[in-house]
C-alpha cells in the first residue's frame, strides 16, 4: 500500500509565548519565553483530489492554533502543584509561597500536566489532529513537533492502529 506524507515547516509557524515548568518533583522554573517553532507532517492516502489534504487549508487551521498560543502565558491545567485561580479577567497561578497574576485574556490555558515542549506539541497535535478528522482527511500518522530553543524539540506522534484484516 502507497502512503504519502504532507509537511508543513513554514517560517510563519511560529510563536513567542511565556512559561515555566517544573522538574525534579519540586523544582519550579522562573516564568521565562520562547520564541517556538513548529513543523507538523501528516500520512496518508490520496483522496479523489489526488492529494492528503489540502496545503492552504491545513496551513490556516495550524496557523489559528498557534494564534491561541502567541504572545500568551501558557498555564497548566492539570499539575497537581501549580495551582490555578480563574476568574474573567485574570489568572493567579500560585507554587508553594510563589504567585503570578496576569490578565485572563493573556493566558492559554492548556489541558496538560507541565507546559514543555513534548505537551504542547501533544496538545497542538491532537487539536490538530481532531481538525483533520472534522475535515475527512484519513490520517494514518499526524506529528508534531515544538522546536523550544534552536535545535530542542518535543514531538508527538499519533499512529492509526493497525488492523489484522477482515476476521473470519
Amino acid at each position: 500500500m502507497e502512503t504519502f506524507t504532507v509537511r508543513l515547516a513554514k517560517e510563519e509557524f511560529i510563536f513567542a509565548a511565556a512559561h515555566f515548568i517544573t522538574y525534579d518533583g519540586d523544582t519550579c522554573e522562573p516564568i521565562h519565553g520562547h520564541n517556538y517553532g513548529v513543523e507538523a507532517e501528516l500520512d496518508g492516502p490520496l483522496d479523489e483530489n489526488r492529494y492528503v489534504v489540502d496545503f492552504i487549508a491545513a496551513r490556516k487551521a495550524l496557523r489559528r492554533l498557534l494564534d491561541q498560543l502567541d504572545h500568551h502565558v501558557l498555564l497548566p491545567l492539570h499539575h497537581k502543584l501549580i495551582r490555578l485561580d480563574i476568574t474573567d479577567d485574570e489568572v493567579t497561578a500560585r507554587f508553594g509561597d510563589r504567585r503570578w497574576v496576569f490578565p485572563r485574556a493573556e493566558c492559554a490555558l492548556l489541558p496538560v500536566v507541565n507546559t514543555t515542549a513534548e505537551e504542547i506539541a501533544a496538545w497542538l497535535g491532537r487539536e490538530w489532529h481532531t481538525w483533520l478528522q472534522e475535515q475527512g482527511v484519513a490520517a494514518t500518522r499526524v506529528r508534531v513537533g515544538i522546536d523550544e530553543c534552536h535545535g530542542q524539540w518535543g514531538v508527538w506522534e499519533w499512529r492509526a492502529p493497525v488492523s489484522d484484516g477482515p476476521s473470519q
